[in-house]
């Protein structure tokens, strides 16, 4: 099965948001800002699970906030919470059945993750000016940024010689790199719907309590990654800025 690969457009999405950022053209005279909730999947990549599979997602949530910086960029704060696993015997080999290192080691894992995230979204198409109501908005766009997450797992092998060396559980704080594409769509003046599916680049290889074993059975210069996908659903809010005349002398207005 072909998986996307993350790895090479990470760079591509943190370059094109920061170049956009700075960039940009001035805020218009208005501003919007959204609130919204979200629910999708979480799922890993590591040694347990050396490529995306999508028989591990499992269950999450977000919630966000969304703020117009200029034409094309937004700027984002959230919080996602949501559940991991994978296993050993979900690996796929050459020929259709379970690898000999993993049909050995017999690994399973089980957890959550919680994280706090900051990032800036470029919008390819005019989202946020809608002088036309009967008209539908919609834009894809790409993100990248900045996130602070704490993962707790608990690994598991059905291998008794390996018990000793393999069932670890604990958890673990850092700091990951969000990036991802996704497309938002605005249904009327104010509700949003939204679609997205992003990678986030971590730099330990202890999710998953593995790459400290004997190199034999595990590698220990793979780093793990996780990944949230879902829909999204988020209510805007208009701000009509001052013109600067205006500003500071609000009796110019009467």
């Amino acid at each position: 099965m072909a998986v996307f690969r993350f790895s090479s457009t990470l760079p591509v999405a943190l370059g094109l948001a920061g170049s956009a950022f700075f960039w940009a053209t001035p805020a218009l005279a208005q501003h919007t800002s959204e609130i919204g909730i979200g629910v999708g999947a979480t799922n890993y990549k590591g040694e347990i699970s050396p490529q995306l599979q999508w028989q591990n997602s499992r269950p999450a949530l977000t919630v966000f906030y969304r703020q117009d910086i200029s034409a094309p960029i937004t700027a984002r704060v959230g919080f996602t919470a949501g559940f991991l696993r994978a296993a050993d015997a979900n690996v796929e080999g050459v020929n259709g059945g379970v690898p000999p290192l993993q049909s050995y080691r017999q690994l399973r894992l089980s957890g959550g993750v919680v994280e706090v995230s900051g990032v800036a979204e470029y919008n390819f198409l005019d989202y946020h000016q809608r002088a036309d109501q009967h008209r539908m908005h919609f834009s894809p766009y790409l993100f990248g940024g900045v996130a602070l997450y704490y993962v707790n797992t608990t690994v598991r092998t059905d291998n008794a010689a390996l018990q000793a060396d393999f069932n670890r559980q604990g958890g673990k704080v850092g700091i990951a790199i969000p990036a991802g594409a996704g497309l938002k769509v605005a249904l009327t003046e104010h509700f949003n719907v939204g679609l997205e599916m992003g990678v986030r680049k971590t730099f330990t290889d202890q999710l998953d309590h593995t790459g400290d074993q004997t190199p034999l059975l595990v590698n220990s210069h793979d780093q793990d990654w996780y990944y949230y996908s879902g829909v999204s659903l988020s209510y805007t809010f208009y701000k009509i800025l001052c013109p600067l005349p205006y500003k500071h002398n609000k009796r110019l207005l009467k």
